[in-house]
């Protein structure tokens, strides 16, 4: 099991210039269609989803969202997903980003499989030459220098934060707080904090967990009952159906937007300065992913994030970009 970076090992939280101020940033794990259900493959893959991107671009103009595409490497040598994708980002509408699978990723070195899709699990060098491999081929692709990373599968490992920072990026996303990838020989985050922290004590990666939140009148002790769960699978289910304890994630994918509504009042309430919501980009046209099977679930997708939006907007959260977000937070 691989131990990203911690809050007090030995980063600290992040503090913003003006901290009554909260900021919502929306990211899109914008990637390859693949089967889930399946074992991991080098070529068992597509892009058709590729030509919903324009509708969920404009769409998300029309509600003042920013999406950043964090881009894989099918995505990033795809001629149509450039054209998209490069379009919003050249008009100030969109940022680019970095996301690593390693099993589509050259140079192909490693035996594809469950301990290896977690690319911080990639011997050290072979990790660096993926990523660089891919970070490169975007600069080229779209013209910027990508400044935010996730890494796919949220898969962290001992050596990311000084490939993140050596390569020119200044955001990390790649906690998905409360979550324990362990089971597959990935990272544990069930006890990494929310908010925001920096990576290390030279201020020069931020840390920005996809945010999730406990609510329910156990919420105080959510981290203690999930360890517990452990042992006891069926433990949590009971507390979340008597509305006692619920872990919530805020992405359309599995969460209903009243769910997701609950999660960003305590979110706000726990006045964390970011909001980091998620989505993967195949969700965007029917039967590529298990939460949109569908055209009825794209168009609840659609809906979500339409309530979402307008509920941030009534509490007086904003739309950020990557560069606002660097700029805003104090170092």
């Amino acid at each position: 099991m691989v131990d990203p970076p911690r809050l007090n090992d030995p980063g600290v939280r992040a503090a913003f210039k003006d901290p009554s101020s909260a900021r919502v940033l929306l990211t899109v794990d914008t990637e390859e269609e693949f089967d889930w259900n399946r074992p991991f493959s080098r070529d068992a893959h597509g892009l058709k989803h590729v030509e919903a991107l324009p509708r969920f671009q404009q769409f998300c103009e029309g509600i003042g969202a920013h999406p950043v595409y964090l881009v894989d490497w099918p995505i990033a040598n795809d001629p149509r997903a450039i054209e998209i994708i490069g379009d919003a980002v050249r008009r100030g509408a969109a940022d680019i980003g970095v996301q690593l699978h390693p099993w589509v990723n050259p140079p192909f070195e490693e035996e594809v499989s469950t301990h290896h899709s977690f690319s911080g699990n990639l011997p050290r060098g072979l990790e660096a030459r993926k990523f660089v491999a891919l970070r490169d081929q975007i600069e080229q692709a779209f013209g910027v220098p990508p400044r935010i990373y996730r890494a796919g599968r949220y898969g962290l490992g001992p050596n990311t934060s000084e490939l993140l920072k050596a390569n020119g990026i200044a955001i990390d996303t790649s906690v998905r707080s409360l979550f324990d990838y362990s089971d597959q020989d990935g990272p544990d985050y069930s006890d990494h904090p929310v908010a925001p922290y920096w990576v290390g004590d030279d201020h020069a990666l931020l840390e920005l967990p996809v945010t999730t939140v406990y609510w329910g009148l156990l919420r105080q002790m959510g981290k203690s009952i999930h360890r517990i769960q452990r042992f006891f699978p069926t433990l949590f289910a009971g507390f979340s159906k008597f509305k006692l304890l619920e872990r919530i994630a805020l992405t359309p994918e599995g969460v209903t937007a009243e769910e997701a509504l609950r999660g960003i009042d305590i979110a706000l309430d726990e006045r964390l300065p970011v909001l980091v919501l998620s989505l993967h980009s195949p969700s965007l046209a029917p039967g590529y992913t298990p939460y949109s099977q569908s055209d009825e679930d794209v168009e609840a997708l659609y809906e979500w994030l339409r309530q979402i939006y307008g509920y941030l907007s009534l509490r007086g959260v904003n739309s950020a970009n990557v560069a606002q977000l660097i700029d805003a937070v104090e170092r």
